[in-house]
């Protein structure tokens, strides 16, 4: 493979007029910032519709693990369309601060926007719109009627609907079909606006060079279509509610574990069906993006299964499928770029599964100083890294270079400048250091959170998995993007080989013309 770079930014964090990042004109800015920089890669979060909570809403927590996420329609695009005006969404409080996403005013605020759109749009006369619902009602179906009952029992658990309609029985389907009929369109109508919408962006970053990187979240939520649908699949009880739930132990985002509180899969019920809900959901997902970044990676080797009610540190280890999911991926698919998240706790069998899937790693140089040998069995270090991997400085889980800086004790900042010959950096600029450090490793692909090309501190954290109120909040404010930083990154990128086309025509600044 030869040598890139590219973003790391979450699309709810795109500027946007309307509280959240959408599929819009600011996200097509974006784009052109990107391929003006001369990237290769613009990384994404999950698109799939996080769970609501009042505090955040988390991509890797969804109500689904094939649907988009409605946040993300383009309101503008739906004014053009005629089906809103500029008056009705301009009265709506989204939030004031551009540079932080407020979840329970975008969640009760944009569906009602988006319900008379939908109301408006004569969507049963659309060819368009009748053979996507045709195409996609293998998942489709049980999404809209999942999110109309949840309404409907005022937004219960499933489990706590009534027993027909929570066991998934058939004529519980057709009745409830029938009577939340318009509500179920409605949720089928935002699902083919945001594919409509996303395939039109991904098609024009694909035009400029510019290829997606996806996110697959290894576990889907238990509050969601997939669980309550296909029950079978996943570890419950006979009241349908998690005998175990999945997490982590202590490792370098927490000393204490994690608990996710996701359900964990009956791997055996997968094997017997040829894992046919996974390829369903892989393949999904190849179709949104170029690349697909698979979350939790050493989970399907074995993984940390916690007693339903417990703490972490009661968890133990179970083994996932290992290679078979591969091998029928491989068989149903051909090859597929993956990029595998394997950070955490390693072991021998997780190293070996990596090497026979030949997908590239990844490398956090944050890592490399968690301990205070650096030295030569650091998998993190500069001077150890590999070049079949991608790099990041940090990634969407991580504080950014600065913050991260900064929240280190004097020793530690002490080894961190010595490493790097950078005793003289001031210490808000050590993101520099490691920007460069990324770019011009022998790594194949080095990605780059936007936060830490920016040079933005501790309030730009986009999640802390240690810490879960005030995640997923942090927006970009569009101020930051200007042609200055865009030639920034364009002379970075030149200068340690990761050009992978003629850029000097777009470096010129088509993006600063729009």
């Amino acid at each position: 493979m030869a040598r890139a770079a590219g973003v790391l930014m979450a699309v709810s964090a795109l500027p946007s007029a309307y509280g959240i990042g959408a599929f819009d004109k600011e996200a097509y800015r974006f784009v052109d910032f990107l391929e003006a920089a001369g990237q290769t890669y613009w990384q994404i979060l999950p698109l799939n519709p996080p769970n609501h909570h009042k505090s955040f809403d988390s991509p890797y927590q969804s109500f689904s693990a094939f649907a988009g996420s409605p946040y993300y329609i383009s309101l503008d695009a739906l004014i053009q369309e005629g089906v809103l005006t500029q008056e009705e969404v301009d009265a709506v409080d989204f939030g004031s601060d551009p540079e932080h996403v407020d979840y329970e005013k975008i969640y009760t605020r944009r569906f009602p926007l988006l319900r008379k759109a939908y109301e408006r749009s004569h969507i049963a006369e659309n060819g368009d719109y009748q053979r996507f619902i045709a195409e996609n009602s293998w998942w489709l179906d049980d999404y809209a009627l999942f999110m109309a009952l949840k309404s409907f029992f005022q937004d219960a658990e499933w489990p706590d609907w009534p027993e027909d309609i929570s066991k998934h029985w058939g004529y519980a389907i057709d009745y409830y079909n029938q009577l939340l009929y318009f509500d179920i369109e409605f949720h089928k109508y935002t699902q083919f606006k945001f594919f409509q919408q996303w395939n039109a962006l991904k098609s024009y970053a694909n035009a400029r060079h510019i290829q997606i990187i996806g996110d697959i979240p290894i576990y889907v939520s238990f509050d969601s279509a997939d669980v309550w649908a296909h029950s079978q699949l996943f570890q419950l009880n006979e009241h349908n509610r998690q005998s175990a739930v999945a997490g982590c132990p202590p490792d370098a985002f927490s000393a204490e574990g994690q608990i996710w509180g996701t359900p964990l899969y009956r791997w055996e019920k997968h094997k017997e069906d040829q894992f046919g809900w996974w390829m369903a959901r892989l393949w999904m997902n190849f179709q949104q993006c170029d690349l697909l970044r698979i979350d939790h990676f050493r989970g399907l080797d074995e993984y940390f299964s916690i007693p339903a009610g417990e703490i972490a540190l009661h968890g133990h280890w179970e083994k996932g499928p290992g290679m078979a999911l591969f091998h029928q991926m491989w068989q149903n698919m051909g090859y597929k770029p993956v990029i595998v998240e394997d950070l955490g706790f390693m072991t021998d069998s997780v190293r070996q599964m990596v090497r026979e899937t030949g997908f590239p790693n990844m490398k956090v140089l944050q890592f490399g100083f968690d301990e205070q040998d650096v030295g030569a069995s650091n998998d993190y270090l500069v001077h150890n890294i590999p070049e079949h991997c991608v790099v990041y400085p940090g990634t969407h889980d991580n504080d950014p270079i600065n913050g991260w800086f900064a929240g280190l004790s004097e020793g530690e900042q002490r080894l961190v400048r010595e490493y790097f010959g950078a005793e003289k950096q001031a210490k808000g600029k050590m993101h520099e250091v490691f920007v460069r450090a990324g770019l011009m490793c022998r790594a194949e692909t080095c990605v780059i959170l936007i936060q830490d090309h920016l040079g933005l501190g501790h309030e730009a954290r986009i999640n802390d998995p240690s810490f879960l109120p005030n995640n997923w909040h942090w927006r970009l404010n569009g101020k930051y993007l200007t042609e200055e930083l865009q030639g920034q990154i364009f002379e970075l990128t030149r200068k340690y080989g990761r050009l992978n086309w003629d850029s000097e025509t777009v470096q010129a600044g088509r993006w600063a013309q729009r």
